[in-house]
C-alpha cells in the first residue's frame, strides 16, 4: 500500500496506520509527498501539478520493487490516489480516497461542480463571494503572503489549523446537532464559503481558532515532529499543489467520462469540512465509480481523519483490503 499526506502534513500522519497494516500482513509504505519534508521541492510549481505527482506515485512502486500497489490519500493525497487509480489502473490496482471523494478532472469536488463541470477558479470563486477568496485561491495566487503568514508562529499556525479543522471545534450552535453531510444546497454554500474563504483584507488565520490545549489525538510529540519538518523544508513546496487547480483540470480532461474502474472505497468523518461540501459526489459516486465497495462515514470525526479516528480509519481500511 502507498499512503499519500496531504496539506499541511507529512508522512508522519499515518504513523497509526503503518502498525496496524503491517500487523495485518500488509507492506505499507507512507511517503513525503514532493515538497515535503525530505522529498525533492522542484521550484517550478508545474512539477506540483496531477499528473506529475501521479507519475511520482508510479515511480515509488517501481523503485520499491514492486509492479502494483493499492493507494490511499488523504486530503490533498486524495485526488492524487483517485487520479493515479484512474489513470494508471494497471498499476494502482485498487484506492482508498480519504476526505476527498472521487471528483473525476474536478479534484475537489466543490459544491455545483461535483465531477469538474465547472473550471476549478470559477467554482471556488461562486463559493466564496465578491469580497473573500476560497482558501485554495489565496493558496495559489497568495502563496507568498500564506507562506509568510504561517511562518511568523509556525507552531500556533500548524496548531490553529490542526485544530480549527477537527471535531474538537465545537459546531457553531445555529449547528448543533445538524447533520452536516446533509444540508441543503444554499445553507451548505453559505457553511463552507464561511468556513473556508479568506476575506481578501486580511490572511488565514482569519479563519482559524488557537485552542487553549492540544486536541487528545495530537499530542506534543506529534506537533514538534510536524513542526520540524516544515522548519526544514518550508512551506513554498507544499503551496505550489494549490497553483494548478485549473492546469490539472485542462490536462485530465481527456479522461473525462472515462469511469473509475478499480475496486474504491471513501472514507470521511462527518464534521470533516471537506466531506461536507463534498456531499453531492458521494450521493453520486455510483455513477462515475463501477467498483465502489463502500462509503464510510466516521461519526465525531473532523478533516484529520487518520489521525483523530485511527481505530475506525485502520478497520475501514483492513476490510478493504480483505474484499480485494
Amino acid at each position: 500500500m502507498l499512503l499519500c499526506h496531504g496539506f499541511p502534513e507529512s508522512w508522519y500522519s499515518w504513523r497509526h496506520q503503518l502498525a496496524a497494516l503491517a500487523a495485518a500482513g500488509y507492506r505499507a509504505v507512507a511517503m513525503d509527498m514532493v515538497g515535503y519534508g525530505r522529498s525533492s521541492k522542484p521550484s517550478d510549481p508545474a512539477a506540483y501539478g496531477m499528473t506529475e505527482l501521479v507519475a511520482t506515485c508510479v515511480g515509488t512502486v517501481e523503485a520499491l520493487g514492486e509492479s502494483t500497489a493499492v493507494i490511499v490519500g488523504h486530503d490533498f493525497g486524495a485526488p492524487v490516489a483517485w487520479t493515479a487509480a484512474w489513470t494508471r489502473p494497471e498499476v494502482f490496482t485498487a484506492v482508498v480516497g480519504m476526505s476527498v471523494p472521487f471528483g473525476a478532472r474536478g479534484l475537489g469536488c466543490l459544491p455545483g461542480s461535483p465531477f469538474g463541470e465547472i473550471r476549478p477558479s470559477e467554482a471556488a470563486a461562486q463559493l466564496a463571494g465578491p469580497d473573500r477568496m476560497f482558501y485554495h485561491e489565496y493558496f495559489g495566487l497568495h502563496s507568498e503572503q500564506a507562506a509568510e503568514e504561517a511562518d511568523r508562529d509556525l507552531r500556533s499556525w500548524l496548531t490553529s489549523a490542526f485544530y480549527t479543522l477537527s471535531a474538537d471545534r465545537p459546531a457553531p450552535p445555529e449547528l448543533a446537532g445538524v447533520d452536516l453531510t446533509k444540508l441543503p444546497e444554499a445553507m451548505l454554500r453559505e457553511f463552507v464559503g464561511a468556513a473556508m474563504s479568506v476575506p481578501r483584507t486580511q490572511g488565514m488565520r482569519s479563519l482559524l481558532e488557537l485552542p487553549e490545549t492540544l486536541p487528545t489525538w495530537l499530542d506534543k510529540d506529534a506537533l514538534d515532529y510536524f513542526v520540524a519538518e516544515f522548519e526544514y523544508g518550508g512551506l513554498a513546496g507544499p503551496l505550489n499543489y494549490y497553483k494548478n487547480g485549473d492546469r490539472d483540470w485542462e490536462i485530465l480532461g481527456q479522461y473525462q467520462g472515462k469511469p473509475l474502474t478499480v475496486p474504491a472505497l471513501f472514507i470521511g468523518g462527518d464534521r470533516d469540512i471537506v466531506t461536507i461540501w463534498s456531499q453531492e459526489a458521494i450521493v453520486r459516486a455510483a455513477e462515475v465509480i463501477t467498483d465502489l465497495r463502500g462509503t464510510v462515514i466516521i461519526p465525531n470525526c473532523g478533516h484529520w481523519i487518520q489521525q483523530e479516528q485511527p481505530v475506525a480509519a485502520n478497520r475501514a481500511l483492513i476490510g478493504f483490503l480483505q474484499s480485494l
